[in-house]
Parts: structure tokens; sequence; C-alpha cells
């Protein structure tokens, strides 16, 4: 339970640095990111290995790289369920979602 609540907080804070740094993408603050972080989790972890099994062949096909076309589509997914995050295009959208991708790999690893 402890290493939820560190991811959760882990991805929020990356989120939000991301968020900072990026000029395409906008939080409202970090309670915003808290959120965002949840709900990105929550359809990571049920949507992701379905989509990823759907998509076989392109995943196959790509040694995996399509899931992040699948983490992006998960991302846009979060920006259209949240009001408070907002990504103003798909080109944005996919390098969020790799940033995103790489920062918690690089967390992970640390940690």
């Amino acid at each position: 339970m402890t290493r939820i609540i560190i991811d959760v907080l882990l991805t929020s804070a990356l989120l939000y640095a991301l968020a900072s740094g990026l000029p395409g993408v906008r939080l409202k603050s970090f309670r915003s990111a808290l959120s965002v972080a949840l709900v990105y989790g929550l359809l990571n972890y049920f949507l992701f290995w379905l989509l990823a099994f759907i998509a076989f062949i392109p995943m196959l096909l790509t040694f995996g790289l399509f899931g992040l076309v699948i983490n992006a589509g998960l991302l846009w997914l979060t920006d259209k369920l949240i009001e408070d995050f907002e990504i103003d295009s798909l080109r944005m959208t996919l390098l969020m979602a790799v940033l995103l991708t790489v920062g918690k790999l690089v967390l992970r690893l640390i940690l």
C-alpha cells in the first residue's frame, strides 16, 4: 500500500514538473496533478494490458514501442476526463507520454 502511495506522489510530482516545463501542457495546481496521477494510473492499470492485447501485432512489430502510443492515448483520455489538466496537441501528448514513461523508469531505478 505504501508503494502505491509513493508511486502516485512521484508520478504527480513528475507530472507537475513536466507541465511547468513544457509549453503546451497546463496543470492548475499540485492537487490537480494528484488527481491526474490517480486517474492516469487507474486507466493505465485497467486498460493498458487490454489495449496491448488487442494491438498485439503492432506491439510485436515495433518491439513494444507501440506501448508509447497506447500511453499517449490514455494520457489524452485523462486530459478529457479532468478539467484542470490540458494538453494542446497530439504531438505534445506523445512527447508528454514519452517523457512521463522515461521519467517514471528513471525514478524506479533510483528508488
